[in-house]
């Protein structure tokens, strides 16, 4: 993520000095979504000279927003963390985004996901929102849905759609990049 308005990198410097997350929320047209998640800086990846930089983070603990203080040039206001219901994924679903995940990683990176390996299996869907370069609305549903379960249908049925539609048009961006065209 690259930080360059004042207002942002004074809220980074604070995490960093503070070791603490911060918020994370979509931007819409008609203002922002009322659902988002903490993210944690992992790392200060580039410094620039005039104080802008580069960092990497994690999406952390998702919350509704209950009340927004617009006085601050930052957003700020009071959450309520969102708990998941305990509902057991099915093993059918689960081996099926698995499968769906591995062959879009393949279509888009041309290269196999590296970071199923260790994850656990209740942070999946988040995974695979994560990695790919999905529709900003879409990740936004996923991270609305409250069960494990829920949020693994919705990405099988969404990546069976994208999948299907890639491959369609791959054989055209492939011609397009052979001959040169554009």
């Amino acid at each position: 993520m690259h930080i360059f308005e004042p207002r942002y990198r004074a809220m980074v410097k604070s995490c960093l000095e503070e070791k603490s997350e911060f918020g994370m929320l979509l931007s819409l047209p008609k203002g922002v979504a009322h659902v988002g998640c903490t993210a944690e800086i992992l790392e200060v990846a580039k410094r620039y000279g005039d104080g802008r930089m580069d960092i990497l983070t994690v999406g952390r603990a998702p919350f509704r927003v209950v009340e927004l203080f617009k006085e601050d040039p930052l957003l700020e206001g009071h959450v309520d963390y969102l708990d998941d219901r305990e509902v057991p994924a099915n093993p059918r679903v689960q081996r099926e985004l698995v499968e769906l995940f591995e062959a879009c990683h393949t279509l888009i990176f041309d290269d196999y996901p590296k970071n199923l390996e260790g994850s656990a299996a209740e942070d999946l869907s988040y995974l695979v929102a994560a990695t790919l370069p999905m529709d900003l609305l879409w990740k936004q549903q996923i991270l609305e849905l409250r069960s494990e379960a829920d949020r693994q249908e919705r990405l099988v049925a969404y990546l069976r759609e994208w999948a299907r539609i890639y491959r369609s048009q791959r054989p055209c961006v492939s011609a397009l990049v052979a001959t040169g065209t554009d």
